[in-house]
């Protein structure tokens, strides 16, 4: 068996016949990078998202049908897309002799010219506009028509290429949840009679931001759980990086899209150290910083260095990579840049006001000038409506106050966050520093 996964069809996978499980396997994995352009190519030329999704299935069962006995062709994506089309093609001319009876003349000859439309263009080909096919299909899925939610999972399965099954065990919950959601999203998009077309210019900027606050969501829920027993999630973390590693290279000259690829990069570096043998939250100052990976270091440093480049002003993703980056450059905590990470969260905060950014902040002026001034900053926030539900507001305050020696008042906040907190092993923690302040 030679595997050399590679992009646009020309993986250079070459297996010989082998089982289902091996099949499946393998659909699996070319699946995963494949979806996008599979069915980006498919929904411009059916004008239909869903539509190209269900011609795209169908070519993934007809290869688990026949790879077992055939092998996986030298260019997998081309198959899949080659099939997909044909299945499409077929469906377009069983409709129009279907549909020939029965309809009045004018609506008939609309039909027959948008028929003949997408036949033509199906049999043409998509050999071309991948770049903006994949495009097409992530601006779609994070169309702002749609909630959050659903933008989220329509991302993961129509570009990320999950199954609902997978999704599903991502987020916790059930099979037939997640479908339904899919199908909402899909008939939500037929409804808003939306042009499968890339945005461009100030319309492209000004729907950027959605697709990365999907793509930031999905890599927050894989890095910190909001609920479960587990505290990371790599299935969500790794597809986030991957679909942002895509949008960087499909948008290389926006300067935020590479802020939040070394962002999530700077991110993951640390995961190895994140938690104990048990499973446990290991805090950021007490981390092993031998274990953070330094290619993923490494790869942050590339993104950040490219998007400052571009010479832009940063941007909130930029400018939060720029804090990460100072933690990631600091071989010890008692060399981390304390003043700058304040600096570059009050310019943040101007940036894009926000009372979890200014909870930050007061951390990093903790760290910088003592407790006691990092403490007046989160009492200011203590009646913020936003965070009357967050609980890393009294974690927060019951980590100065335990500095400050206060410890009674303390274990109260943490004991505060705990009841907060969906995630077992973060209450668990926090449990635990709660009874250690009460010794």
């Amino acid at each position: 068996m030679e595997t050399t996964f590679g992009v646009n069809g020309g993986s250079g996978v070459k297996f010989g016949p082998m089982s289902g499980s091996e099949a499946k396997l393998a659909v699996r994995r070319i699946w995963r990078e494949e979806a996008p352009r599979v069915i980006g190519g498919l929904a411009r030329l059916l004008r239909d998202v869903a539509l190209a999704e269900d011609f795209a299935q169908e070519a993934v069962l007809a290869a688990l049908e026949e790879w077992p006995r055939t092998g996986v062709p030298d260019r997998p994506g081309a198959w899949l897309m080659t099939t997909a089309r044909n299945r499409a093609l077929n469906a377009v001319r069983r409709t129009a002799m279907v549909e020939r009876t029965g309809a009045t003349q004018e609506l008939e000859d609309r039909r027959q010219r948008s028929r003949a439309e997408i036949e033509a263009a199906l049999v043409e080909g998509v050999d071309q506009d991948v770049r903006d096919d994949v495009l097409r299909l992530l601006f779609t899925a994070c169309h702002p028509v749609l909630s959050q939610e659903a933008r989220v999972t329509l991302t993961l399965r129509i570009v990320g290429g999950l199954s609902t099954q997978e999704i599903a065990r991502a987020f916790l919950t059930t099979e037939p949840t997640i479908a339904q959601r899919v199908v909402r999203a899909k008939r939500a998009l037929g409804e808003a009679g939306l042009s499968f077309e890339v945005p461009r210019g100030a319309e492209l900027r000004a729907r950027l931001p959605s697709v990365l606050e999907v793509l930031y969501l999905v890599f927050n829920e894989g890095h910190t759980a909001t609920v479960g027993l587990e505290l990371i999630r790599p299935e969500l973390t790794d597809e986030a990086l991957r679909l942002g590693a895509l949008v960087a290279k499909l948008l290389p000259g926006e300067s935020e899209v590479h802020g939040l690829l070394a962002l999530m990069r700077f991110h993951a570096s640390r995961s190895p150290s994140r938690t104990d043998d048990r499973g446990d939250p290991v805090l950021l100052e007490a981390q092993d910083r031998t274990r953070w990976d330094v290619r993923l270091i490494s790869a942050g440093h590339d993104a950040l260095g490219r998007a400052e480049s571009l010479g832009d002003a940063p941007g909130p993703y930029q400018l939060q990579a720029m804090v990460a980056a100072c933690h990631a450059r600091a071989a010890t905590p008692g060399e981390t840049d304390w003043k700058r990470i304040a600096g570059l969260y009050r310019d943040l905060g101007v940036l894009n006001p926000s009372p979890v950014i200014e909870l930050n902040r007061a951390m990093a002026v903790s760290r910088a000038e003592g407790p006691a001034a990092g403490l007046l900053l989160l009492d200011a926030l203590s009646e913020h409506p936003e965070l009357a539900r967050y609980h890393l507001l009294p974690a927060a305050r019951a980590e100065l106050l335990e500095a400050l020696g206060r410890l009674a008042e303390a274990s109260g906040e943490f004991q505060r966050a705990a009841n907060l907190t969906l995630n077992a092993r973060q209450r668990a923690r926090l449990e635990a520093r709660a009874a250690a302040c009460r010794r």
